[in-house]
């Protein structure tokens, strides 16, 4: 270090080389290798404890959690056990977090390690080990406020030197901040002659971040260099098989092809099964056209499994928040919608998808049409004619004898015709999908038009169906 003080700019240079790998170290230290022969242990486990075989399940996991002590996942795995067996107490849980502070802060993620290290020293203050790692992330966030500033004076001084602007780059995508490294990237293509390393990396780094047309664009360059360079090429045709999959899936969206556009991202999977990004994505708008093609439970069952990897993704809560609408699960839908605000409090469809599922959940508490006559909310007038005849015949009052059993099947042949009238009109069963009953006196003007002189809805009378029903009501 005392010769890299001596030698000017070109000596700082060699100092943040330096620090770059004293972070390396700094990191390898915290954590130290991890062991991965647990997978036979694991397996057992979770095959054991589906089948109820606690105590067994727990003897696996017992050898998973020694085999790798560091895999916060198998202390997760055996806390579950213990909670079966009704060991509440299980410290298997403050284990886990601890260990997964250690994972995020060996791949940077300093702020999301630190919660968790402070998590297990709220539970547990006399943690030693908690408090050391503490310690050391927060060692290493001013490291890393080290090492930004004294890039930031160097490249003052230099700005024109590729190799600098390069070692920044590798250091911010050690400590995880892919775009800055971009930034530094980009000049060094005009800085250097025929720069086709940096135009690999920078179309890396794109693909990484899920921006296929930059990353298609920077390859591309590359390849103007030399048509023949043989890892561009092979980037390249990846990028473009995988990016005209992308476009032609939302193309198909676009064109409300539904079915057609889930089988696309699910090819988009295959294409690209390992950069994370892609994945999620294609999960999110399979979710999003199983909605679009009311196909209620493949949705929820869709939308749960997007959400499980990118929980903070509002679109996402969005969709299967109508999802659960269309299987009339009105308190989910609102649950959803309400932290799909949390997480993006701007959006105007989220505050009125929000409103629509309050508005829905509180007329299912009155009546609700669907339910009335036992049909789904995606049903065609066909169905909900055929559900209506069936509930008419069956309730109809005629088929009762004592006067209390006919007074009770009166009031439920009212609501099944009621249904049947808004359902197979599209003007009030549109009304009634956004949540407003258009047969209610409260939503009709003057504050009770609408209804018929005995209740019937806009002179609706269902015994004046073709002469099928002759039954004659008597009011007091």
């Amino acid at each position: 270090m005392e010769a890299c003080r001596r030698a000017g700019v070109s000596g700082i240079l060699c100092s943040l080389s330096l620090l770059c790998v004293i972070l390396d170290l700094q990191l390898d230290c915290i954590l130290g290798a991890t062991q991965v022969e647990i997978e036979h242990h694991l397996e057992m486990g979770r095959k054991l404890l589906a089948a109820g075989q606690l105590a067994e399940a727990l003897s696996h996991y017992h050898s998973a959690v020694e085999g790798d002590s560091k895999n916060y996942l198998t202390y997760y795995k055996r806390a579950a056990v213990f909670l079966a067996m009704g060991k509440s107490k299980s410290p298997d849980f403050l284990a886990a977090r601890l260990q997964r502070g250690n994972i995020l802060l060996k791949q940077g993620n300093t702020q999301e390690a630190m919660e968790d290290f402070e998590i297990v020293l709220q539970r547990n203050p006399e943690s030693e080990e908690a408090n050391d790692q503490l310690k050391r992330t927060r060692e290493l966030e001013e490291l890393q406020e080290d090492a930004h500033e004294a890039y930031h004076r160097v490249i003052t001084i230099s700005p024109w030197d590729p190799e600098l602007r390069e070692l920044r780059a590798d250091c911010h995508i050690r400590m995880g901040d892919p775009q800055k490294a971009i930034q530094d990237l980009a000049p060094t293509t005009r800085l250097r002659n025929d720069n086709r390393a940096a135009f690999l990396k920078l179309s890396l780094l794109h693909y990484s971040l899920g921006e296929h047309h930059d990353s298609l664009t920077q390859i591309r360059e590359c390849l103007k260099l030399d048509q023949d360079d043989k890892d561009c090429l092979g980037h390249y045709r990846q990028v473009k098989k995988l990016s005209k999959q992308l476009d032609y899936a939302e193309e198909l969206i676009e064109e409300q092809r539904f079915h057609e556009a889930i089988e696309k991202y699910e090819s988009v999977m295959k294409t690209e099964p390992n950069t994370l990004h892609y994945t999620n994505l294609a999960k999110e708008r399979i979710c999003f056209c199983l909605v679009q093609e009311k196909m209620a439970l493949e949705a929820i069952d869709a939308c749960s499994e997007a959400h499980q990897r990118d929980p903070r993704n509002a679109y996402i809560l969005r969709d299967r928040a109508e999802a659960y609408i269309l299987n009339q699960e009105y308190e989910k839908a609102v649950e959803d919608y309400q932290e799909a605000r949390e997480f993006d409090s701007d959006s105007n469809e989220i505050r009125e998808g929000l409103e629509k599922a309050h508005r829905l959940l509180k007329l299912s508490r009155k009546r609700d049409y669907y339910k009335i006559l036992g049909v789904g909310r995606t049903a065609n007038k066909q169905e909900i004619t055929k559900a209506y005849r069936k509930l008419a015949q069956q309730w109809h009052p005629d088929n009762f004898q004592s006067e209390a059993e006919k007074k009770e099947a009166e009031k439920k042949f009212i609501d099944i015709a009621s249904a049947k009238e808004v359902l197979t009109d599209p003007e009030m069963r549109q009304k009634f999908d956004q949540g407003e009953d258009p047969l209610d006196p409260e939503n009709q003007q003057g504050g009770g038009g609408g209804q018929g002189a005995h209740g019937w809805p806009f002179h609706f009378n269902p015994f004046e169906s073709g002469g099928s029903f002759h039954f004659k009501f008597q009011y007091n």
